[in-house]
């Protein structure tokens, strides 16, 4: 069975790097409901994230195009690094998990859908989609409403 797009990378990642992916959201957007001069910054630097999607693309192309140039000019066995790259980008592609995978994902690369949920319970918290409670000065329950809102 093929999972969705949404949920292949964080189905073939192991738990524990799931839970600090969404610990460090949660603390962010703990921390962003004291410091809410800071969101705007902070929204800035998410829209420049590279997911994990975006990053594996870039490393399979830069290995892929490495080993054409290799092949071409050095020995034509090269030929196999863009050949087995490729291969594990359609395994990406189908399955959602590929060999480079946990190592980028331990890393702190993101899915779409993680750096998402952070931006959207910012932009809740900063009051973009019209008020959530409880009220300003109750920090912690703002940041699980935010939350709780951007996942929906």
């Amino acid at each position: 069975m093929v999972a969705s797009t949404v949920e292949r990378v964080p189905k073939h990642t192991s738990a524990s790097v799931d839970r600090d992916i969404m610990q460090g959201i949660a603390e962010s957007v703990r921390w962003h409901a004291a410091h809410p001069r800071a969101i705007e910054r902070r929204l800035q630097e998410l829209d420049r994230e590279w997911d994990v999607e975006r990053t594996l693309e870039a490393n399979a192309s830069t290995l892929i195009f490495t080993g054409v140039v290799l092949g071409a000019a050095v020995d034509r066995r090269w030929l196999a690094l863009p050949a087995l790259v490729t291969a594990f980008l359609f395994q990406h592609a189908v399955q959602g998990w590929c060999p480079p995978l946990p190592i980028l994902r331990r890393l702190g690369f993101r899915t779409a859908r993680e750096i998402d949920t952070e931006r959207y319970a910012l932009k809740a918290l900063r009051g973009d989609f019209g008020p959530i409670g409880p009220g300003p000065h109750d920090r912690d329950s703002r940041a699980s409403h935010a939350l709780q809102a951007a996942r929906l």
